[in-house]
């Protein structure tokens, strides 16, 4: 059976979605708080320079995939308008239910969806944006998920990736304290779970980096990539436009 990456562990491809979700189980009612403490809100930042470049218009159409608790599906909403059309959409059912009872708990209401996003449910050229936000990481089939990605984005449209990514040679030293020490240690803390922040801090460190990304996503049927890199290179977005 063909393996691939679990952080730093070697598992069985069917086993990798798996597991995955039980580190969404395990964490969804303490993932934003945990986002804050580790990010010392900075993710909220990255979030804002993402929902600012999608430059959502009123009337269009968004699918943000690996949504999450809903913070990116939110603002994306208040743009496009009553006129326009915005999917969450995770493949974890405890992440997907916070998300939707958050939005509700704020006043909107979405359509919410689960699926795999190696495996889209819409049909081709359908949306003007998709966004995966701190979710492409855990995909077994990163390739089959950005070409799906690019089949659903319609001519004219984008899609927008933010992810963790490979830092600047001089944070790299700190910030490998940071993830394997302190990760771990505040989400044993908060969360009470320290395996869960171990894998992820594993998983950032399995991602492709920038470069690598780029090419990915151009070989998956993007026209032009560009890349952002913010915060010395810890977390960047990327934008793959389809002409």
């Amino acid at each position: 059976m063909t393996q691939t990456h679990f952080g730093f562990e070697k598992v069985d491809e069917a086993q990798k979605a798996q597991k995955v979700a039980g580190v969404f189980h395990s964490v969804a009612n303490k993932y934003d708080l945990m986002n804050d403490l580790m990010s010392g809100g900075l993710h909220r930042v990255w979030k804002s320079f993402t929902i600012a470049t999608a430059n959502v218009l009123p009337g269009q159409k968004v699918l943000d995939i690996a949504g999450g608790t809903g913070d990116l599906a939110y603002a994306f909403s208040k743009k496009a308008g009553k006129e326009g059309e915005v999917w969450l959409s995770d493949i974890n059912s405890s992440m997907l239910k916070t998300g939707r009872d958050r939005l509700i708990d704020q006043g909107t209401i979405i359509p919410c969806i689960q699926f795999d996003a190696e495996k889209i449910p819409f049909a081709k050229n359908y949306f003007d944006l998709v966004t995966v936000s701190f979710g492409l990481r855990n995909m077994t089939h990163k390739e089959i998920a950005l070409q799906e990605m690019s089949r659903v984005t319609k001519p004219g449209g984008k899609t927008m990736v933010l992810e963790f990514s490979q830092p600047v040679e001089f944070l790299k030293p700190i910030y490998d304290i940071y993830s394997f020490k302190v990760l771990p240690w505040l989400g044993q803390k908060i969360a009470g779970d320290a395996q869960s922040y171990k894998y992820l801090a594993e998983s950032i460190r399995m991602h492709p980096d920038q470069e690598t990304l780029k090419l990915m996503m151009l070989s998956a049927g993007f026209d032009q990539v560009e890349v952002h890199r913010m915060s010395g290179g810890i977390v960047a977005l990327h934008i793959g436009y389809k002409y």
